[in-house]
């Protein structure tokens, strides 16, 4: 790959001192100098190890603490990461190494230190400016949402983009949007078990309690039944199959919504593939006809797509379910570093309603063109792209160990669906789905050396956002036996508990 690609696209044009600067081939050969020395240092990463010295395990601790009094409580793992790593192994401040499977739930899908990223974000660095807001920008920006506004519009009427620095302010943008489009209507309709995000206006659209206690409820929110696979198979009767009659008992919810408070909402926010809430997938079948509905009716469909964009069979997960003429917004995040609202020509707001001092650091953006070009141009997306391997080898390696272990799976001694997801974004549920032996395989895995999550309300899942741009097919080899080691001492610890129970 040409050097050149990490650079602005009037790099080569000499009109002014700054474009000088970066087509620089001192600071090219800088550059250059740097990430040679980074692919040397990461190279000595190549499996997990425990931490170096006992003095790099000491002082480490003492950070740790240090980071647990700053922020008024420990973090979920001991984690804090040295800087530098290789690809999907990532290392800690103590020496030690460990497989990143979550990759700051979604964030770093081309794992750590990769030299084209950091080729970019060191050109980066010689910009005047850390932080482009709204007001005044350079050309960062603009080359970052074209080059993600371009791939949007060959799979939708999507028209425009407004960048954020958060995924959750992505989301305040996109309902500002609905709002005024559909002024005065003060509601919106949203999926169960859904997730948008942490500022109070979200917290209320999201369904976890937990995430808005407290908080006044100033946001009318009517709430759908995601999709149940399960469901859908217990509902046959005569000539219906059982999807086609979870479908229908759908829209016929979400038409009584609609009558109930007719002209009252604003939106439906569609998790096409359900986050936080279990990683739960629907059928295109089933958004398309709730879509129609919308459109009936005047209710604009958004798709949140801050957790999905760029893991499923497709760049967009609106495109790999064939759903691109309904969308009307859109909301990305996570992956491409610099959030974004995007929106067809009908929905262009009006002056004054969005704005913000940051929209992303110069960093951000150079390293989230260079991932939307390496997504566009690369073998990721398809019924036989990257994506749908890494995940035909993590559920093929999770039903072996099911298959071996089914008492590990089991729930009341039955184990159903115990291994789910779409593309990148994968979710086993081990030990019934119950709290907290969930957790406490979270922590067994991390001790493993393999960094995971969880998600869902009740069931509980173990999730994986795997860094799949960096990551092997054969990598799964190497880190689905500590998954599996981990799973044994964690039931074996049940076990014994149960014991003396």
């Amino acid at each position: 790959m040409s050097t050149a690609t990490a650079q602005p696209a009037a790099a080569t044009s000499h009109g002014s001192f700054g474009q000088e600067l970066h087509a620089s081939p001192a600071v090219r050969q800088a550059v250059d100098a740097i990430v040679r020395e980074l692919e040397a240092k990461r190279s000595q990463i190549t499996d997990v190890r425990g931490p170096r010295s006992p003095e790099a395990s000491a002082a480490f601790e003492a950070a740790m603490k240090a980071a647990g009094d700053s922020r008024g409580r420990a973090l979920l793992y001991p984690f804090l990461g040295s800087g530098l790593g290789n690809g999907a192994l990532v290392e800690l401040a103590d020496g030690s190494v460990k497989w990143d499977m979550i990759t700051a739930i979604g964030v770093n899908f081309f794992g750590h230190s990769d030299p084209d990223l950091a080729r970019a974000a060191l050109h980066a660095a010689t910009s005047d400016i850390v932080m482009q807001g709204h007001l005044l920008t350079n050309g960062d920006a603009y080359q970052f949402a074209q080059t993600l506004l371009a791939e949007a519009k060959k799979c939708s009427r999507l028209a425009h983009v407004f960048l954020a620095n958060a995924g959750v302010m992505a989301n305040e943008n996109a309902l500002k949007i609905c709002f005024q489009k559909h002024a005065p209507a003060p509601r919106v309709l949203a999926f169960a078990h859904n997730f948008m995000g942490r500022t109070v206006t979200m917290s209320q659209i999201g369904d976890a309690a937990a995430n808005r206690e407290g908080l006044p409820l100033s946001t009318l929110v009517d709430y759908m039944p995601f999709y149940d696979h399960a469901a859908a198979k217990r509902m046959s009767a005569g000539d219906v199959s059982g999807p086609t009659r979870f479908i229908e008992m759908a829209v016929m919810h979400l038409r009584q919504y609609i009558e109930r408070y007719p002209k009252q909402h604003a939106c439906f926010i569609f998790e096409l593939v359900q986050g936080e809430g279990g990683f739960n997938t629907a059928p295109p079948e089933f958004h398309r006809a709730l879509m129609e509905v919308c459109k009936q009716a005047g209710v604009a469909v958004w798709a949140d797509e801050v957790q999905s964009f760029g893991r499923t069979t497709s760049m967009f997960a609106f495109d790999a379910l064939g759903l691109g003429q309904w969308v009307d917004v859109v909301t990305v995040g996570k992956m491409p570093q610099v959030c974004a609202t995007l929106f067809t020509a009908d929905y262009n707001p009006r002056p004054g309603l969005m704005s913000a001092t940051f929209l992303g650091s110069t960093e951000a953006l150079r390293v989230g063109t260079r991932i939307v070009e390496r997504l566009r141009d690369g073998d990721f997306y398809g019924p036989n792209g990257s994506n749908a391997r890494h995940y035909k080898a993590f559920r093929d390696g999770m039903k072996a160990i099911e298959a071996r272990h089914p008492e590990w799976f089991a729930h009341n001694g039955v184990v159903a669906d115990a291994v789910d997801g779409l593309g990148g974004m994968m979710r086993f549920t081990p030990f019934g789905g119950q709290k907290d032996p969930v957790m406490k395989l979270c922590r067994a895995l991390f001790d493993e050396g393999v960094i995971v999550f969880y998600c869902g309300h009740g069931p509980y899942h173990v999730r994986m956002l795997p860094p799949l741009g960096a990551m092997k097919i054969e990598d799964w080899a190497r880190v689905l036996p500590l998954v599996e080691s981990a799973m044994g001492k964690v039931a074996a610890a049940l076990e014994r508990e149960k014991a003396r129970k």
